[in-house]
């Protein structure tokens, strides 16, 4: 079955209320709406992964009351949406830390996942309390803990091994990354799994992202030339190695 990876870096939500006047909450609560479409609208432009960046090990160092809001869309959405992502086929997964995250949420995170396992529609990745590097040294720390008990050879670990030891072991590694706000940056997301992920930058902030500006984007997304590496319309290198 072939799978389309779509990452979403959400920005702008503070940026976009600030410039109507309105405090930073309210553009988190406008973009928490944003999320309901995107994910309805993912299966029917051929997206069968969608993980969406909704809360960073950095975020934490956000004014309290910002934390604090964030922490209460979380858990409304997850309260409001469960019985609907169940019904539409969705499993959810979360990846990143989970000790930070209030108890609550937490709990009502693992009841989300269980309830969603055996969907079998979009696969739906929210990045909570997750960094690239955090994730990184999570899993070389429990690869080194096994080489320590005997359990692993150090020569045995290679790429295949790192990327079993990451959060995102389940799933394929992302096709398109898209961000808004019009920051040029990847801010520390999915910094293992993204190395031949193709990237498009918005200006637009996430409040403002619709169904059709990712039906734009995965339409432009398609007209790409993927390389990873090799030149375009020319054989692997080491097939011609091999053919001489």
């Amino acid at each position: 079955m072939n799978t389309l990876h779509v990452g979403i870096i959400m920005d702008g939500n503070g940026r976009w209320a600030e410039a109507r006047g309105l405090n930073r909450v309210a553009g988190h609560s406008r973009g928490a709406r944003r999320v309901s479409d995107i994910v309805s609208a993912a299966p029917g432009l051929g997206i069968t992964h969608l993980t969406l960046y909704a809360f960073s090990t950095e975020n934490w160092q956000r004014p309290l009351a910002e934390v604090n809001g964030l922490m209460r869309l979380f858990r409304n959405y997850i309260l409001g949406r469960m019985e609907s992502l169940r019904a539409h086929d969705v499993r959810v997964r979360f990846i990143g830390m989970r000790h930070r995250v209030p108890v609550h949420l937490r709990q009502l995170m693992e009841m989300l996942e269980e309830r969603t396992r055996n969907c079998r529609g979009l696969n739906l990745t929210i990045a909570l309390d997750y960094g690239g590097r955090d994730e990184l040294s999570r899993a070389v720390r429990g690869l080194a803990e096994r080489v320590a008990e005997g359990a692993l050879a150090p020569e045995a670990i290679g790429e295949e091994a790192l990327a079993s030891a990451l959060d995102t072991r389940d799933l394929p590694d992302p096709d398109f990354i898209i961000r808004t706000s019009g920051e040029c940056r990847v801010s520390n997301f999915l910094l293992w799994q993204a190395t031949y992920a193709e990237y498009e930058f918005l200006k637009i902030a996430w409040p403002d992202f619709t169904a059709e500006t990712l039906a734009g984007s995965v339409k432009g997304y398609h007209r790409r030339q993927r390389r990873f590496g090799q030149i375009g319309g020319a054989a692997p290198a080491a097939r011609a190695v091999a053919e001489n």
